[in-house]
């Protein structure tokens, strides 16, 4: 996210929250302090999230539930596949994560205001099936439609 994203915007770090996924961190009091994390500063005010190619946002994967909050999940096949670029060509396959700390689609719904980025031809399905489909468990990102407040900022190639 830092090299991807946040290098490239005018966001102070302190405005910055991402679940620490490090190795050897305990998965689940990082998710529980998150939670709480969020709801001592009074909840979200601008979530920003991606999707991908699967439908999942943030890394909430296909069957998440809606009401899901920050937690230790297992990524998709797909989803480690697509990761692999992520990382340096010459680290072993095994070097690339099969589980990632995630903010929740419960704790993504409470936010006050959503923005979804999404940027390429393979995200084009994706980002169709989420805002103009119906809203399933089965397309996580679809349950953005559920929320009063989001803005999709998508490239010529994700909008299809």
């Amino acid at each position: 996210m830092r090299v991807n994203f946040f290098n490239h915007v005018n966001i102070p770090d302190a405005n910055i929250h991402i679940p620490n996924g490090s190795p050897g961190i305990d998965a689940a009091a990082e998710s529980r302090n998150y939670e709480k994390a969020i709801q001592d500063n009074g909840g979200i005010d601008l979530l920003i999230v991606g999707i991908g190619a699967n439908g999942h946002i943030a890394f909430n994967e296909p069957g998440s539930p809606f009401d899901s909050r920050t937690r230790l999940v297992t990524l998709a096949r797909e989803t480690i596949a697509n990761a692999r670029r992520h990382f340096a060509t010459e680290a072993p396959a095994r070097d690339v994560p099969r589980t990632a700390i995630t903010m929740g689609i419960g704790t993504i719904l409470a936010a006050q205001r959503i923005l979804l980025l999404a940027s390429g031809a393979l995200k084009a399905a994706a980002v169709k099936r989420a805002l103009t489909g119906p809203v399933s468990e089965s397309v996580p990102a679809s349950a953005l439609q559920l929320h009063p407040h989001v803005i999709a900022i998508l490239d010529e190639a994700a909008r299809g």
